[in-house]
């Protein structure tokens, strides 16, 4: 019996182990590209908010504490994206960052919720990301007014763009586009950018998803793209239909394979601890689905 016990413990430890050793690569996780990436799981994030973000809006059924680290746990996915709201969380941004250290990559945001930055947070998440090598890139939340013009005016977008191209790993720049930008005058901003993560703030224009996302194709031809998914319908601060939840991953899925889409974002961490129906469709997707080849 006390070998048996022995025998459990030591193949548990081996097996952690083991599992941190295959997700650290001996390259910076930076430099590994999405050719690398083999099944459809390699290529999933969550959206990452500080717990509770939501909780005082968008007219969320029950309260959430769910951790960024905790929601990518639980929804089994490798990547993550995290984003500040509401000024949260504050800087230093370290403690979050250990916590999603077993990632295998992590996007921070440049500009958060509602488009809000400024110099001191961009600097800091250039040192955090040199002293974090899963932090693979940036995504600039909310960039885009209601006229086209951005968050950073174009003087800045090109510092940014400088500070990225002078770093020694190559770091990607993301930025959110929802459907009702793409016909405002943004290619100058896109010019700077490297992916296109695309968001449909209202569930019921997923129903003509698939043209939507022909309308991105010709707007930014070049870049690479990410479908963001998500789990509550925010623009109707309202339940995401069920049967909208399974279009946007059926789509997802076939345009991985496509080559037409980088990844996909489930949003967010925030909700996946309330009890959702689409958020545990999500999980059994990705349980069911994440080990395909793409």
């Amino acid at each position: 019996m006390n070998a048996t016990r022995f025998s459990r413990r030591s193949f548990v430890h081996l097996g952690a182990v083991t599992a941190a050793a295959l997700s650290t690569s001996t390259a910076p996780a930076a430099a590994q590209g999405i050719d690398e990436d083999q099944t459809v799981r390699d290529r999933l994030w969550i959206w990452g908010h500080i717990p509770g973000a939501h909780n005082k809006e968008w007219n969320l059924p029950r309260p959430s504490r769910m951790t960024p680290a905790e929601g990518a746990f639980y929804l089994g996915v490798p990547n993550l994206m995290m984003v500040r709201y509401n000024s949260e969380p504050e800087t230093p941004f370290d403690p979050y960052a250990i916590s999603l250290r077993p990632l295998k990559r992590v996007v921070w945001s440049m500009t958060g919720a509602g488009g809000e930055t400024n110099t001191e947070v961009r600097d800091h998440v250039f040192d955090l990301a040199r002293r974090f090598p899963n932090i693979t890139g940036f995504i600039m939340d909310d960039f885009f007014t209601h006229d086209g013009t951005g968050a950073l005016t174009l003087e800045q977008l090109q510092t940014l763009r400088d500070q990225i191209n002078a770093d020694t790993v190559s770091r990607p720049l993301y930025v959110v586009l929802y459907l009702h930008q793409l016909d405002l005058p943004i290619q100058p901003y896109l010019d700077f950018c490297d992916k296109i993560t695309f968001w449909t703030w209202k569930s019921e224009d997923l129903n003509n998803l698939e043209r939507n996302f022909e309308r991105l194709e010709h707007v930014a031809p070049k870049h690479g793209k990410l479908l963001g998914c998500y789990m509550w319908d925010y623009g109707n601060r309202a339940p995401m239909p069920l049967d909208l939840m399974k279009k946007q991953c059926a789509l997802g899925r076939e345009w991985l394979r496509q080559g037409r889409i980088e990844g996909m974002i489930f949003l967010g961490s925030n909700v996946c601890d309330i009890e959702l129906e689409t958020v545990a469709y999500a999980r059994q997707w990705v349980a069911s689905t994440g080990d395909e080849t793409v």
